[in-house]
């Protein structure tokens, strides 16, 4: 495993063509990285703070809005979608972290036509508290019906923050959403009669799997499948192996890299690598960087990193880079690209240095390239795609 002080930032960008990043479908860097020679292009502008994107069979994608909702990408059109659920979501102020979350789409949608989202909204009878939620509907036209409201955290918090969000199906065709520790009490994450600070494990209808690993526990809620997280915005099942990997929010310092394992304790905030934002010294709630009982994280990403989105690089559209998990970060404005080999992290790679700006997801399309959110209240969606440089 990588350790502080082998894992330190590997500048190899090489010489980037930059261009100023203005107008839809426009190249902005083209680059040779060091197995793959790319071309990123700006797709779209004008996006207020997005943070998830789906995509539909019939080649549209779905894209959030933290402050405004959901939206259907068509042809490059950005078309706003009706019938969402009052969007009292505590959304306030550029830098707040409450609204329309993540959106992701059945893997029978073709099926069924289920869309699903995260979300915040004001806990029920309360005018401050908020509490993070799962929804599911579908769509008729450019309007949903059939909104569902199938998972609702049982642990109202204030100030709005610390939401996680984040979605993935996995294998089974059960699901998992993120749940941070809502940042004003982090000790919380390791309440099991808490959602706060774990991850949770539904059917697609929102009921409870019989074999989620807390059933049974005394006074523990039966959705949990990990606990100890302090804030979750990647998440990604591998094909074949079935591998759960995790990008997770630490304070200064401990943003960490995990595989999750259903039923496991994550440490936070017990055991911590990350320091106090303002002394560096402990974390006040931390007593130790290793605890016998709980899982120390695969990378400690060194700086601060705030991480957002993360994705598995599959199918032969980059060959050099297939297996590779893809990690963004918001503060650190970029993508790590990240080599696994038997579980452990082996080799790591800067991409997109301070080119777009704070990245807040990153997917593979079903075309193979990679599309990027970025995190502005003039945000962007731009696709990463192989370039023949000659090289």
């Amino acid at each position: 495993m990588m350790t502080r002080d082998t894992f330190l930032p590997i500048a190899l960008m090489g010489l980037l063509t930059l261009s100023t990043v203005a107008t839809a479908d426009e190249v902005v860097l083209e680059t040779d990285t060091q197995y793959e020679s790319i071309r990123v292009v700006k797709l779209l502008g004008g996006l207020e703070y997005p943070w998830g994107l789906a995509f539909l069979p019939d080649g549209r994608k779905l894209l959030s809005e933290k402050p405004n909702g959901l939206f259907l990408i068509d042809n490059g059109e950005k078309i706003a979608i009706d019938g969402m659920p009052d969007l009292n979501v505590y959304a306030e102020g550029a830098y707040t972290e409450g609204g329309v979350l993540d959106v992701a789409v059945h893997p029978d949608y073709d099926d069924n036509g289920w869309i699903y989202f995260s979300r915040s909204r004001l806990a029920d009878g309360e005018d401050k508290d908020t509490v993070p939620v799962l929804i599911r509907a579908r769509l008729d036209g450019t309007s949903l019906v059939d909104v569902e409201e199938i998972f609702v955290s049982n642990a109202p918090n204030y100030p709005g923050r610390h939401y996680g969000g984040r979605i993935t199906f996995l294998d089974d065709g059960t699901l998992l959403m993120s749940v941070g520790d809502r940042g004003s009490y982090p000790p919380r994450a390791q309440k099991t009669w808490d959602h706060s600070g774990s991850i949770v494990r539904l059917h697609d209808d929102g009921s409870v799997p019989e074999d989620n690993p807390f059933i049974g526990r005394d006074r523990t809620e039966p959705e949990l499948f990990s606990i100890g997280h302090r804030n979750i915005q990647g998440l990604v099942q591998i094909p074949g192996t079935g591998e759960i990997w995790s990008t997770e929010h630490g304070p200064r310092g401990g943003d960490e890299l995990n595989l999750i394992e259903p039923g496991k304790n994550y440490g936070w905030p017990i055991a911590t690598r990350g320091r106090a934002y303002l002394s560096e010294g402990e974390f006040p709630d931390s007593e130790t960087r290793h605890h016998e009982d709980m899982v120390d994280p695969r990378l400690e990403f060194m700086g601060t990193m705030a991480p957002s989105g993360l994705a598995i690089v599959t199918g032969d559209t980059f060959p050099n880079w297939e297996g590779n998990l893809l990690a963004g970060a918001l503060a650190g404005q970029r993508i790590w690209r990240l080599v696994i080999e038997d579980q452990e992290v082996v080799h790591s790679e800067e991409l997109l240095l301070h080119a777009i700006g704070r990245i807040r997801l990153i997917q593979q399309g079903p075309d193979g390239n990679i599309y990027v959110l970025t995190d502005h209240e003039d945000g962007g969606l731009y696709r990463m795609e192989p370039h023949d440089s000659g090289n």
